[in-house]
């Protein structure tokens, strides 16, 4: 009996491109960037704002990402309509969902939602948690060897 394989970042890699690559098909059709969905989805789930530092810090940090990178993602967000900018003197401007931001970030939620579904369903609930567990240590000690 052939030993079943041990997880490596090439799985890891291999399983995160070919989901990129499908979720990157969603948000063509919605004309929207990865970075600009990152930046939706971490608005919505901090009820629609935060200042600038703090979303710049929470992309450029989860993405491995530059502040160029970030600030790019928001200005194009912006001039379509689905961010605004409104003065806040503790911490740069803020950066909100204009209430075409809030439907754009719905219907790829949606869109999110049945790819989860797709590649998702059916597998061990108990698989899946494991496979939590063991990807989220891995962060965490990739995310202590890059800040050491």
């Amino acid at each position: 009996m052939t030993p079943t394989p041990l997880l490596t970042g090439q799985d890891i890699g291999q399983a995160e491109k070919a989901t990129r690559a499908v979720l990157d098909r969603l948000l063509a059709q919605t004309g929207t960037t990865f970075h600009g969905w990152v930046i939706l989805n971490l608005l919505a789930a901090h009820g629609s704002a935060l200042g600038h530092d703090e979303l710049t810090g929470q992309v450029t940090h989860g993405l491995k990402i530059d502040e160029a990178t970030v600030d790019a993602a928001v200005t194009d967000l912006v001039e379509h309509g689905l961010l605004r900018r409104t003065p806040s003197a503790a911490t740069g401007p803020d950066i909100a969902l204009t209430p075409s931001g809030t439907a754009r970030f719905h219907q790829l939620r949606d869109g999110i939602a049945q790819i989860t579904e797709r590649l998702y369903g059916g597998l061990p609930a108990d698989d899946l948690a494991v496979a939590h567990r063991v990807l989220a240590a891995v962060t965490e000690r990739a995310n202590a060897a890059l800040a050491s």
